[in-house]
C-alpha cells in the first residue's frame, strides 16, 4: 500500500484548495521555477512528517519538481486535511494521514514513510528523527530538517546528550521563519480556532496567555487587537519584562486561572496547566493549547477531576466539575489552530517552506560533507527569501549608497 487515506473521493475539494493556497506562495512558486530547470533533489527521496494542509502540499510538488521522490505522513493526529491528502495521492504522492487517527495509527504512519528509505527527512516535532534515533537505526538519511520550536528543543537535547547522528537543519531558527510563521502565523490562526470552536466575542474578555515566545507575542497581540484584555504568563524574566512593555499584564499562572475567560498555552513544555490551576478557574473557562504537543495541559487529571464531560460544539468539550463549574477545552488540547481552524495562512506559511525546500537543497549538495549536529541556513538565504517576499507585496527596499557603504566599512570618521 502506498497510501493511507480517509477518502479519495475527496480529491477534487482538496486539489482546489492546493490550487487557492498557491496563489499565495509566490517565493515558494519562484523556488519551484528554479528547480524545474536544476534539479537539485534528483534521486532523492524525501520523507516529510508535516502538517497535511494545502500549504504543505504545494511544497510537496515543490520538491516533486526539483526532483525528488516525496512522501508525507502527518506530525499531529487532528492536522490532517483530509481532502488534501485525498488530492496528493490522486496527483501521485504518497500520503499515510487521517484526520483524528489514534496513537497506533499515526506511528504507523510515521514507519510508513520511513519503510521508503528516505534520503532526507522533514520533521515538525522531530517525530521522525525521534524514531531514526530508536526504533529504526537500520535507516542513514543524509540530513533532515526541523520546521518547530519544539522539534528543534528535542534535537538540541539529543545534540547535547551527544546521541545526535544526523545533521539537521533547524529552519525553525531562519529569520524568516520564525519572526513571521511563528508570530504573525500562530497569532492569526490560534485565535481562528479558538473563535470557529466558540464563537465567543474576544473584545471585553481577558486572554491568559502561558509563554512569550515569538507563538505567545502572536497570540497575545492577536487577542489585545480584538479588544481583549491579556495577562501573560511567563518563567523567563526578560520575556516576561518584554511582555510588561508590550502593555501586558503580567502574572502567575494560578492569577491567571482566576482572572482569564480564556486560557491559551504556548510554551513547548508538559503540564502548565494542571490540577491547582483548575482548581481554581472561573465557571464557563475556555483552555486551549497552541504548543506542538497535547502535554501543555494536563487532560487526564482535569478529566479525573470532572463529574461528567460531554461534548458542546464542533472542536469543544464541557467539563463539568465537582462544585458544577464548566471548564471548556478546545480541540482535545491539541494544537488548535489545526485541531479547530486550517493553520497558518498561506502567505507565512510561504516564507517557512520556501527555507524548508531551500534545506533540502542545502542538505542534499552536501551530502556526506556534514558532521552530526544542528545547522542553520545561511543568512544569505533569509535575505534571498525576504527579498523575494517583499517583491511580492509590492514593497520597495532602499539601497545603501557608496558613501554609505565606506563610511560603515571605515571607523575614522566619527562625524
Amino acid at each position: 500500500m502506498k497510501h493511507d487515506v480517509a477518502d479519495l473521493d475527496l480529491a477534487p475539494e482538496g486539489a482546489r484548495r492546493i490550487e487557492w493556497a498557491g496563489r499565495r506562495m509566490p517565493v515558494l512558486k519562484s523556488i519551484e521555477e528554479r528547480f524545474e530547470k536544476e534539479k537539485p533533489l534528483a534521486g532523492r527521496h524525501v520523507a516529510a512528517c508535516l502538517h497535511v494542509t494545502a500549504e504543505t502540499a504545494n511544497l510537496m510538488t515543490t520538491l516533486r519538481t526539483g526532483g525528488a521522490d516525496v512522501s508525507l505522513c502527518a506530525s499531529n493526529p487532528l492536522s490532517t486535511q483530509d481532502d488534501v491528502a485525498a488530492a496528493l495521492v490522486a496527483d501521485g504522492i504518497p500520503v499515510f494521514a487521517v484526520r483524528g487517527e489514534d496513537d497506533d495509527r499515526y506511528y504507523s504512519h510515521l514507519n510508513a514513510v520511513l519503510d521508503l528509505k528516505p534520503d532526507i527527512t522533514m520533521d515538525d516535532g522531530a517525530d521522525l528523527a525521534t524514531l531514526l534515533h530508536t526504533q529504526r537505526t537500520d535507516l542513514e538519511p543524509i540530513g533532515s530538517t526541523e520546521e518547530t520550536t519544539t522539534g528543534v528543543i528535542r534535537l538540541k537535547a539529543m545534540a547535547a546528550e551527544g546521541t545526535l547522528r544526523l545533521p539537521v537543519v533547524a529552519v525553525n531558527d531562519s529569520a524568516t521563519k520564525h519572526l513571521f510563521d511563528n508570530r504573525y502565523g500562530t497569532g492569526q490562526s490560534a485565535m481562528d480556532g479558538i473563535i470557529r470552536a466558540t464563537n465567543m466575542l474576544m473584545a471585553g474578555s481577558t486572554v491568559g496567555v502561558i509563554g512569550y515566545g515569538n507563538c505567545g507575542k502572536g497570540v497575545a497581540t492577536r487577542a489585545a487587537g480584538m479588544g481583549a484584555k491579556v495577562a501573560v504568563v511567563e518563567v523567563d524574566p526578560v520575556r516576561a519584562l518584554t511582555a510588561a512593555m508590550d502593555g501586558h499584564q503580567v502574572v502567575t499562572a494560578d492569577d491567571a486561572a482566576r482572572l482569564s475567560d480564556v486560557l491559551i498555552t504556548v510554551t513547548g513544555n508538559k503540564h502548565v496547566l494542571r490540577k491547582q490551576h483548575f482548581d481554581l478557574m472561573k465557571d464557563g473557562a475556555i483552555v486551549a493549547n497552541a504548543g506542538h504537543f497535547d502535554v501543555e495541559i494536563d487532560l487526564e487529571v482535569l478529566g479525573e477531576m470532572a463529574r461528567d464531560r460531554r461534548p458542546v460544539r464542533r472542536n469543544l468539550e464541557e467539563y463539568e466539575m465537582a462544585d458544577g463549574r464548566r471548564i471548556l477545552v478546545v480541540a482535545e488540547g491539541r494544537l488548535v489552530n489545526l485541531g479547530a481552524a486550517e493553520g497558518h495562512p498561506a502567505d507565512v506559511m510561504d516564507m517557512s517552506f520556501s527555507n524548508q525546500a531551500l534545506a533540502a537543497e542545502w542538505l542534499a549538495e552536501r551530502a556526506g560533507t556534514l558532521e552530526p549536529g544542528i545547522y542553520t541556513l545561511p543568512t544569505e538565504v533569509d535575505w534571498e527569501v525576504a527579498r523575494l517576499k517583499l517583491a511580492a507585496l509590492g514593497a520597495g527596499l532602499e539601497e545603501l549608497t557608496d558613501e554609505q557603504r565606506d563610511y560603515l566599512a571605515g571607523w575614522r570618521e566619527g562625524t
